[in-house]
């Protein structure tokens, strides 16, 4: 009950942070004829698929991150219980220690990219991150030990959301203002589509070949699809030619052009 009260005391204090905070001017400005709402959705849903496909490194990523999700979220979510109790005879508090660890390592990650300058390979060591991030789930299935799981776990937190930090930078230096709500948007939806399935099948995967061979693979195939990724979008050619730090906001469209679609600059198009 108490964990309950004070989750619902953030809640609150997070409202009351939010509302205090300053508003900031709209950065699409539609100057064309007005839009039904339910007919804009659908325009908004077009544009931000067909950014999507016409930009490589953002398709790539949204790939690469659907199939990371579906292959460690169910081992994470329904098996990393099992383990505990089975395999460390832990109960309840052996659980939650295991979760802050990751909690914890993924507030420490997050503030160390935070506070640092973002690399030259920006999109190498972001993949890379997420991937290899994922190297130690392997172990949790094959020790009876909980400082071990513990260990592993904070070592997934502090790679996963520091690689978290440089995708939301680099939505917001790579993506068009114009875009960036519906590209956002369609990131939080494709990123997780595959998440139920995973924990769905989770469950029998895990009776069907034991929880350390579902870690195992959830902690091996994570790096492979990240060298895979790497390799196959050609994404090291993509962040030289893009470097963050040299590039300067992009311009922001309006008027009719912000409701029909955006066009991605040329640079992008001839890096695909």
């Amino acid at each position: 009950m108490l964990a309950f009260a004070v989750v619902a005391g953030l809640q609150v204090v997070a409202a009351a942070v939010l509302g205090v905070m300053r508003t900031t001017p709209v950065r699409r400005v539609l100057d064309g004829p007005p839009v039904h709402p339910v007919r804009q959705t659908f325009i908004d849903l077009r544009d931000g698929f067909a950014y999507l496909l016409q930009t490589r490194w953002l398709l790539a990523t949204l790939i690469f991150s659907i199939l990371l999700v579906f292959v460690i979220m169910g081992p994470i979510e329904v098996l990393l219980p099992f383990a505990v109790k089975d395999q460390t005879g832990g109960g309840a508090g052996a659980f939650a220690l295991a979760l802050a660890a990751f909690g914890v390592g993924g507030a420490i990650g997050s503030l160390a990219v935070a506070s640092m300058r973002l690399p030259r390979r920006y999109l190498t060591l972001m993949i890379l991150a997420w991937g290899f991030g994922c190297l130690p789930l392997a172990v949790i299935g094959f020790t009876s030990w909980l400082w071990v799981m513990v260990v592993a776990l904070f070592i997934c937190g502090v790679l996963f959301s520091g690689a978290s930090v440089v995708w939301g930078t680099l939505l917001q230096r790579r993506v068009p203002p114009a875009m960036l709500g519906r590209v956002s948007s369609l990131d939080f939806f494709v990123s997780l589509a595959l998440m139920p399935i995973s924990m769905a099948v989770a469950g029998p995967v895990g009776e069907w070949i034991g929880i350390a061979p579902a870690f195992l693979i959830a902690g091996v195939v994570s790096p492979l699809l990240a060298i895979g990724t790497l390799a196959l979008a050609r994404l090291g050619q993509d962040e030289l030619a893009h470097p963050l730090d040299a590039s300067a906001d992009a311009e922001p469209v309006t008027g009719a052009g912000a409701v029909a679609g955006f066009e991605p600059p040329v640079d992008e198009h001839e890096h695909r």
